[in-house]
């Protein structure tokens, strides 16, 4: 597959993905209760009437694919040309990198449906969710000047050729589940299907995956100034 191609295929694969992101998210009804972020929370997280559990699951496991692919296809498809090799090769990569993420889809969900469920069912955590909201995202800007953050980062952005395609996936996607965890985290609490905080941590992630420990710090600073508004917002009438 020659590059042209492959970024040609790559495109249409970003505009497929995000297209049918916006499409879900823009249809996603929410729920009159107040989540995670202290406004309404998307119906991602609870069981249309009739679904059973594991239509639910299936549902959100393909919602979180597409949009996983959305937001990392634009830092991932610069990373591939380096491992050379034909276009399956790169291609098997991409769905091992994929397939770690839908993973960590599955392990997301349950902790999405218990936190709308306290939500639905204790006033007093509905009422304390924007200040918990600002506390992810405070700890996230600081986990962006990490050890843990750095490590993983900079072996995302150093892949190496290997032999078989989808394990260099697998690997790359576990390292980058564990450089991207705390911005996914943000996302979570703002809003999962929120289409303005998806395109903001889409160009965060790309941001820092395309030019390193300096984006990330800056990625980090913003974040903690977010959180800082946030609260500060919470907690004194006066400015609201």
């Amino acid at each position: 597959m020659g590059e042209r191609t492959w970024y040609a295929a790559s495109t249409l694969a970003f505009g497929v993905s995000a297209a049918a992101t916006i499409s879900m998210g823009r249809s996603m009804p929410e729920v009159d209760c107040f989540g995670i972020a202290g406004r309404s929370a998307s119906m991602a997280w609870l069981r249309m009437p009739g679904m059973g559990w594991a239509e639910a699951v299936a549902s959100f496991a393909v919602m979180w694919t597409v949009m996983m692919v959305a937001m990392m296809l634009p830092s991932l498809v610069p990373l591939l040309p380096r491992l050379g090799g034909s276009g399956a090769r790169r291609l098997a990569m991409a769905c091992g990198y994929f397939g770690v993420w839908a993973v960590a889809g599955l392990a997301v969900y349950p902790l999405g449906v218990l936190a709308v469920a306290a939500s639905l069912q204790m006033p007093v955590f509905a009422g304390l969710s924007p200040m918990l909201t600002g506390a992810v995202v405070m700890l996230a800007g600081l986990f962006q000047f990490s050890c843990w953050k750095t490590r993983h980062l900079t072996w995302c952005r150093q892949v190496q050729p290997v032999r078989a395609g989808w394990r260099a996936g697998m690997q790359l996607g576990l390292h980058c589940v564990g450089s991207c965890a705390n911005l996914v985290a943000v996302l979570l609490v703002v809003g999962v299907m929120d289409l303005w905080a998806m395109a903001a941590m889409t160009a965060a992630i790309t941001w820092e995956r395309l030019t390193g420990e300096r984006a990330a710090h800056a990625v980090g600073a913003l974040l903690m100034a977010a959180a800082t508004v946030l609260v500060v917002w919470v907690s004194v009438p006066a400015v609201r």
